[in-house]
């Protein structure tokens, strides 16, 4: 028979789980991603939960990550849900909440990332797995700490534009990549082609995801905005804070 474990999550809730747990239903890639690499038991993800391929592609989609299917939750019967502030819909949340333990993230820093990834560890009884993860992250952070420059604005979505903004993990990263980032808004403002414009970015960075930009959409910005340096880059990399922070190295 399994111990209790009672925890707090990163919203300030007490949460009280089977330890170590045996039934993972995860709500947020790039954590599915960290708890895989841990060799913790995930037995559901979104459609969304991509990484690591080898793996996700056995287990069981529940839906995605702002639409979730209840009746195929609850036909796994989770010992735990994992989820996230931002990523996920209250609403959906509460509804779990009734059945199952739910440990929650809420990241906008690098300090954030670190201690989901060890409060995870910790609660799945795989800390020196995590400890691990979370040291090789360090290291290749460190490598690219303050080696970028400029003025950036770094664009998620297209019709209307929107950017990341402050209070945001990616405006966190663009920080301390070295970047300035020109949007001084909370979250995820909606821009102009005229505001884009008058800021007078050196960088426009169009990300991968949540709007799949493509070359048409690079192409568009070059000539939209010509003083700056138009690129596209991998979305995963800047929003991702779980174990694929590695990479950066």
């Amino acid at each position: 028979m399994n111990n209790l474990l009672t925890v707090t999550d990163q919203m300030d809730r007490e949460v009280t789980v089977s330890f170590p747990p045996k039934r993972i239903v995860s709500l947020v890639p790039s954590q599915t991603e960290f708890l895989l690499d841990i060799n913790a038991p995930v037995i559901g993800r979104t459609k969304f939960c991509i990484h690591p391929g080898d793996q996700v592609k056995d287990i069981k989609i529940i839906g995605g990550t702002k639409k979730f299917r209840f009746d195929k939750i609850k036909a796994l019967n989770p010992d735990l849900i994992i989820g996230n502030k931002e990523e996920n819909y209250r609403e959906g949340i509460y509804e779990l909440a009734k059945d199952f333990p739910i440990w929650m993230s809420d990241i906008t820093t690098l300090t954030g990332s670190f201690n989901m990834m060890q409060q995870l560890g910790k609660i799945c009884g795989l800390e020196n797995n995590a400890a691990r993860i979370i040291s090789s992250c360090k290291t290749s952070l460190k490598k690219v700490r303050k080696s970028y420059s400029g003025r950036v604005i770094y664009l998620i979505w297209k019709n209307p534009w929107m950017a990341a903004g402050k209070n945001t993990f990616i405006d966190h990263l663009l920080t301390f990549l070295g970047y300035e980032n020109l949007i001084l808004d909370e979250r995820y403002p909606t821009l102009t082609t005229e505001e884009i414009a008058k800021l007078n970015p050196d960088h426009i960075l169009l990300s991968s995801e949540p709007f799949p930009f493509k070359e048409k959409d690079l192409d568009e910005a070059t000539n939209q905005w010509s003083n700056a340096k138009s690129q596209l880059v991998d979305g995963e990399l800047y929003s991702w804070y779980g174990s694929r922070l590695r990479k950066w190295g």
